[in-house]
């Protein structure tokens, strides 16, 4: 018995060469039409200096494309530095991310090493939040033990008093990350399990090339 291929789903021309990035915005563009919560959510996967990873889901912040850091573009996301994340990304600063949208029954993974953003980008993104995240976040030793809840709403609310009338100061350990790519993989569903599946690659110098896989 044969079983017909959709050929046309399978075309080369469902996930393009050329840019990526390109095809990261037009895709992010679709999921905030249809995602009902979220559409930045992004598994960040890290690992300690011994190679044993964790991954947690963190919102992407800002998206430079390929006109930036030499062709490569750059992925940021913000958390404190004193976290188990932040811990793992001083000893090992690689990460891979995973957008995930189901309605749209598509996802893309994006591998490279991390570097921090400035003070001044992590002050403007910090003051763009809401005012209530801000005091959350000077409040919040992220990931250390907690003894009750009431500990930090008490710290909370001594951060309150603390900025009242005033700016909230960012933490120094508050900050920004950025992952620079080295490769970009899009996958989409198919008819049968027979998915699309294209993975982009960069080499400094000459820029981005991408491959088709098996899915």
């Amino acid at each position: 018995m044969t079983t017909s291929i959709d050929a046309a789903a399978l075309a080369e021309t469902a996930l393009p060469h050329g840019d990526p990035h390109a095809l990261f915005d037009a895709w992010m563009a679709e999921a905030r039409a249809s995602e009902p919560n979220d559409s930045n959510a992004m598994a960040l996967a890290t690992a300690t200096a011994e190679a044993i990873p964790s991954v947690r889901m963190v919102l992407l912040k800002g998206h430079e494309g390929a006109e930036t850091h030499d062709g490569a573009g750059a992925f940021r996301f913000y958390t404190n530095a004193r976290s188990r994340k932040g811990a793992e990304i001083a000893a090992n600063p690689r990460a891979a991310l995973l957008f995930h949208w189901k309605s749209l029954r598509r996802q893309i993974r994006i591998e490279g090493p991390l570097s921090e953003v400035d003070a001044a980008t992590a002050d403007a993104y910090f003051h763009s939040r809401a005012r209530d995240s801000q005091l959350g976040a000077v409040a919040s030793q992220q990931s250390a033990p907690l003894d009750s809840r009431q500990t930090f709403v008490d710290a909370y609310a001594a951060a309150v008093a603390r900025f009242e009338g005033g700016e909230v100061e960012r933490p120094a350990h508050w900050k920004g990350f950025r992952l620079i790519p080295t490769a970009m993989e899009f996958w989409c569903d198919r008819a049968n399990r027979l998915h699309d599946r294209r993975r982009y690659v960069f080499t400094p110098g000459a820029g981005w090339a991408s491959t088709l896989l098996y899915p």
